[in-house]
């Protein structure tokens, strides 16, 4: 069955007047025991948000190799804000780092600030646990808020298995303070990180903010 734009919003008007995200998993659940194709819907995802999350996850949910998953989303790098990017994340955590990583090389310098912030977000999962000395390379000073946010959020899940290269890294990057203090506040506001590093984090916000 191919999943039509009529079809799928017929589906949709059928749900409660204010249906939850619960509601769509339902109907993606569905698609995907039918064998549903979603390919119909790809021209509306950007204009049409409603039907985002069902296109990608009607279409992932059936695929089963982790690499033709981040195919898939390779092919279709239609976001339009940080939610369709970090909503794709469990997807991608069994793929083999290097592959990730040469896909993340492409996207943090995308014009696409939801791409670049892809390139940092699909990591944060067992995917980029143990590779802080390869990740945190990738950091780059982004003008993009919501980059900033993948940026720092991916820095303080590194920070939870390798605190002690993080906390190098933090003395010797070149970062502006807008990137390092988010990572900072996101670290101390982790409930994985000891506050014994934290306070180790917190102290080093003086001389990071001289760099800037």
């Amino acid at each position: 069955m191919l999943l039509t734009r009529e079809i799928v919003q017929r589906d949709l008007d059928a749900l409660p007047e204010h249906y939850k995200t619960g509601d769509v998993d339902g109907l993606i659940r569905r698609y995907v025991k039918e064998k549903a194709d979603p390919a119909p819907l790809r021209p509306y995802i950007l204009s049409e948000q409603q039907f985002h999350r069902i296109y990608f996850y009607a279409a992932l949910k059936q695929i089963k190799s982790a690499e033709k998953r981040m195919a898939f989303i390779h092919e279709n790098l239609l976001f339009s804000d940080w939610w369709h990017t970090d909503q794709l994340i469990s997807f991608v955590a069994a793929l083999p780092f290097e592959t990730a990583l040469s896909y993340a090389r492409e996207y943090i310098r995308s014009e696409d600030p939801f791409i670049r912030r892809w390139g940092y977000v699909l990591f944060i999962s067992r995917l980029g646990h143990g590779h802080a000395g390869e990740l945190l390379p990738l950091m780059r000073n982004d003008g993009h808020y919501y980059v900033q946010m993948g940026e720092s959020w991916l820095i303080a899940e590194l920070a939870i298995f390798e605190p002690e290269a993080v906390y190098d890294w933090f003395s010797r990057n070149d970062l502006k303070y807008n990137i390092n203090g988010k990572a900072i506040q996101k670290i101390c506001d982790s409930f994985r990180i000891s506050q014994t590093w934290k306070e180790k984090y917190k102290a080093l916000r003086p001389a990071l903010r001289l760099r800037t």
